[in-house]
């Protein structure tokens, strides 16, 4: 069973910590973490405004910092996930030679909610749309690895 899962954004102070925190809620057993693809926020708590969402949700945030991947991701996660495209291609681009480790869209783990990316609240202001697509992804993803 894949244990280790890394969420990936841009900043990493909306979507990924945000997900990192639905998912450790739901399975405490899984070591995770996020990180974004720019350097921006590094050492930064995550965003105030979904901080709030998600606390409204039962769910603190209060102890995550923003940091940047890096190449050394791919060893130390099973299982690498994208909020978007972008995102995704940004991930692609650190891959280690040789290394095969899982890359997906976090989106793929909900089909039915049709959506291709997380849009990100940030820039949306959307933080209770975000999370409500966040918690279906990973309740997908939880279905997905107990299989």
């Amino acid at each position: 069973m894949t244990t280790r899962i890394l969420f990936v954004c841009l900043g990493n102070i909306c979507r990924s910590p945000a997900a990192e925190g639905v998912f450790r809620m739901l399975a405490p057993w899984a070591r995770t973490d996020s990180a974004g693809t720019s350097g921006w926020h590094v050492g930064e708590p995550p965003y105030g405004p979904m901080q709030a969402a998600a606390r409204a949700r039962g769910l603190d945030l209060s102890d995550l910092r923003a940091r940047r991947i890096w190449p050394g991701d791919f060893e130390h996660f099973d299982l690498i996930l994208a909020m978007d495209g972008a995102t995704m291609a940004d991930t692609e681009a650190l891959r280690p030679e040789g290394n095969t480790t899982p890359l997906r869209v976090f989106t793929d783990y909900a089909p039915d909610r049709g959506a291709n990316h997380v849009p990100d609240p940030y820039y949306t202001r959307d933080f209770e749309g975000a999370l409500d697509l966040i918690e279906a992804c990973a309740r997908g993803l939880l279905a997905d690895l107990r299989r």
